[in-house]
């Protein structure tokens, strides 16, 4: 077997996305045949692609597998307490706007113990990009069933199957006003890829739910095989609709999964809300606040 050499001696082969990872860290925890690295690799292409200049971003992640994904980047980035992903990010954005802030983070984490603060980012609107990886149960702390796990699926708190009714999770934030709404696969990389940077530049609350295989406890609990097997799964049963009504999107166990970009619309944020208001009431007296560097200037003049 020929071995590709390098152009020239001493020189060793780099990753495209190195520049946005901290190599330090790698390699990572994850499972084989997890999703989460392909997913990873979808959003930095996108961060690359997307004309923001890096010094802009903010990641924040929970915990849980995917939660791991903010010590991977080598970006400005934070790996705060479980389910609290969301609030931070959203303090992020109210004390520097200019910040283009992404959350990243896991079913378990932003749909379960987040749940609350993710309805409410979405009501108001919040200028966040959110990307929830969906792997239907709560995979580091062994494999419990959560609110996104359909109906019949084994897990280690269910043995006999889950009887609980799980989210919609694109209906559900659709529902509360979310104004970027679209669901792939781990397997629709091109697709994930084009919706992240489309949500990275979409004014408002944009998320975007991947789903993803976890082989060491859903796949294996419920005898679907390897991660590449579910990729399988999803190359056969992907059914890509866009623009739809989100109350068709729900997910039945070992079903027919609904993608596409299901929401596109434009709403006032809350800062621009915030903004408008209180320069109607205030008059002359409102002092408009868009980042430090604005802070800076105005106590520099004092």
């Amino acid at each position: 077997m020929n071995v590709p050499q390098p152009a020239f001696p001493g020189q060793t082969e780099e990753h495209p996305l190195e520049p946005y990872l901290r190599m330090d860290r790698i390699p990572h925890i994850w499972c084989s045949t997890c999703g989460l690295g392909t997913v990873l690799n979808a959003f930095l292409t996108a961060v690359r692609d997307s004309g923001i200049p890096r010094q802009d971003f903010a990641v924040v992640s929970g915990i849980g597998c995917t939660g791991r994904a903010a010590g991977y980047v080598a970006l400005d980035s934070f790996h705060t307490t479980h389910g609290r992903a969301i609030p931070f990010a959203i303090g992020l954005k109210l004390g520097n706007p200019k910040l283009k802030v992404v959350v990243f983070s896991g079913d378990g984490d932003l749909i379960a113990i987040g749940g609350n603060h993710l309805i409410h980012a979405a009501r108001r609107n919040m200028d966040l990009t959110v990307i929830c990886v969906n792997n239907f149960n709560y995979a580091m702390t062994g494999g419990q069933f959560g609110p996104t796990t359909p109906v019949n699926a084994k897990l280690t708190t269910a043995p006999y199957g889950n009887y609980e009714h799980p989210f919609n999770v694109p209906f559900l934030v659709d529902s509360c006003g979310a104004t970027y709404v679209a669901r792939w696969t781990a397997l629709h990389v091109r697709q994930l890829h084009a919706a992240i940077k489309e949500a990275l530049h979409h004014k408002g609350f944009s998320f975007i739910e991947v789903i993803s295989p976890c082989p060491t406890v859903y796949a294996r609990r419920n005898r679907l095989g390897t991660g590449l097997d579910l990729m399988r799964y999803y190359r056969d049963n992907s059914v890509t609709k866009n623009n739809i009504d989100t109350r068709a999107c729900a997910i039945g166990f070992q079903e027919k999964l609904i993608v596409g970009r299901f929401v596109v619309r434009e709403k006032t944020t809350y800062l621009d809300m915030m903004n408008q208001y209180l320069r109607e009431t205030l008059g002359d007296r409102f002092v408009p606040y868009s980042g430090p560097a604005d802070h800076q200037e105005t106590t520099d003049g004092d």
